[in-house]
């Protein structure tokens, strides 16, 4: 069917269509003033993102689409609405209870009756691109959609600052035992401290150490001289015991064997004058042969003397040595214990430590979580709160009206092509063609119509002559 075919059904059929087309303008137009008028009313919060300063710290703040599609769910939730019924007292109206029983025979809650109630009336709208939130109620009194857009803007405050607190009391109770936990930890771990400090005898552990360890480091200097002078002695001793007894050096540095060498050497020289110029039967020959042999002894008991003395003094040292090595080896005993003592008490003291970071950590987090659990300050504010409307929000009769147009248009149409097709008529010559399958010749004007001629016939002539067949090839 052409578009042309179309127009001439409608055309003819005209008035069914205009007739439907009212009707349905009609109707809607007396629908729509009959219904019942509903109100809306809307109010719009608006979401911090900002955290407090108090969990700035220890909470990030969570991407805005993320946090706007949580409230909004809050807002939606049973536990909002719940609280809104409560706020309000609407369970205890009479009226309330009535209708209730009226609608669900007591089936149920009134509370929660009403809840779904709210919840099929109220509507949110989060902002994309800002943190707005936007909170309709619709009702039949403009006052009461006003009322319960702002119990619900109310509610979801009230929601957000116990799902901010309740959390936080929690926490809080829990790092409360902890906390007296860690500090029963640190209280035993420094009476420990305490008494291992007492039991050693230990008031400043690393500068006793340090003065001990100098001590240690004392006695090993002095041992390491004494053995040296030991060492010394000894080889003196050796050198004394044996036959070059006389040449050590305390024998060639002592004044009284020099002296005596002196005079024994002056004899000598007199004894060989003597013997070469009045014989060795002299008597004074013999005399100083005689004083020869007393300086002679002489030395040689000087020389005793002094080689005594050198093993005195050999086991004089020898003697300060073992004194030396036994002192040095206690002082070593004593800075190893005083070391081991020190790792112990330095295992105990890191004990004390930990214990007190720990219970410094649990500390600070009780601290936070009980400021949290006592703020009053949500991060919800209102930003707009709802007024009663002054105009309907339902019916819209203008829309209403637009829309019943479009519905009517559509519906004439149908039912003038439904009614064509069931009663069909030749309306045009695309029809004739269509229903014959023969080509058009001429076409008889109506009566009363002007003749076809000129420049008027001349569309009509080309239309008849495109209707007919084209002439076969020889």
């Amino acid at each position: 069917m052409s578009f042309g075919q179309f127009l001439s059904i409608l055309r003819a059929r005209w008035l069914v269509a205009v007739l439907l087309l009212g009707l349905t303008v009609a109707t809607t137009l007396v629908v729509s003033l009959l219904l019942p008028k509903s109100y809306r009313a809307t109010a719009s919060v608006v979401v911090d993102f900002k955290p407090d300063p108090i969990s700035a710290a220890f909470y990030g703040a969570a991407t805005p689409p993320a946090v706007m599609a949580t409230q909004a769910d809050v807002i939606k939730s049973e536990r909002v609405a719940l609280r809104v019924v409560r706020n309000l007292k609407l369970s205890e109206s009479p009226q309330v209870r009535t209708q209730w029983e009226q609608e669900t025979k007591g089936e149920g809650t009134v509370e929660q009756w009403l809840v779904d109630l709210f919840q099929r009336n109220m509507d949110v709208l989060p902002s994309r691109e800002s943190s707005v939130i936007t909170i309709s109620y619709k009702a039949q009194d403009p006052r009461f959609a006003a009322a319960l857009a702002n119990a619900f803007v109310q509610a979801y405050i009230e929601t957000t600052l116990e799902l901010r607190v309740d959390p936080a009391r929690q926490y809080a109770g829990f790092f409360d035992v902890r906390a007296k936990e860690a500090r029963e930890a640190l209280e035993k771990s420094q009476s420990r401290l305490s008494a291992f400090q007492k039991e050693n005898s230990i008031f400043a552990t690393d500068e006793r150490f340090d003065v001990e360890n100098s001590r240690l480091n004392e006695l090993s200097s002095q041992l390491v001289q004494l053995q040296a002078v030991a060492s010394d002695s000894t080889s003196r001793q050796v050198q004394a015991n044996s036959t070059q007894g006389d040449r050590i050096q305390e024998v060639l540095g002592n004044p009284v064997i020099g002296a005596l060498k002196a005079d024994l050497s002056r004899a000598e020289g007199q004894l060989q004058g003597l013997s070469a110029r009045l014989g060795d039967a002299h008597p004074q020959v013999g005399e100083v042969k005689a004083n020869i042999a007393e300086l002679r002894r002489r030395v040689d008991a000087e020389t005793a003397k002094v080689t005594s003395g050198v093993g005195v003094s050999n086991s004089i040292n020898r003697q300060r040595e073992g004194q030396t090595r036994a002192q040095f080896e206690a002082q070593r005993a004593k800075v190893l214990r005083m070391k081991a003592v020190r790792d112990e008490g330095t295992v105990i003291q890191r004990d004390v430590e930990n214990a007190q970071r720990a219970y410094d950590a649990i500390f600070a987090r009780l601290n936070q979580t009980s400021l949290e659990s006592q703020t009053t300050q949500s991060n919800v504010n209102v930003l707009t709160q709802a007024t009663a409307p002054l105009e309907h929000a339902f019916p819209k009769v203008w829309l209403n009206l637009l829309l019943s147009v479009f519905v009517g248009a559509l519906l004439a149409a149908g039912v003038v092509l439904g009614l064509e097709l069931r009663d069909r008529r030749v309306r045009a010559l695309d029809d004739v063609v269509a229903a014959l399958g023969l080509p058009v010749i001429g076409v008889l004007p109506r009566p009363g119509a002007k003749r076809l001629g000129g420049r008027a016939a001349q569309p009509m002539r080309q239309r008849l002559l495109a209707t007919l067949p084209e002439p076969k090839e020889a």
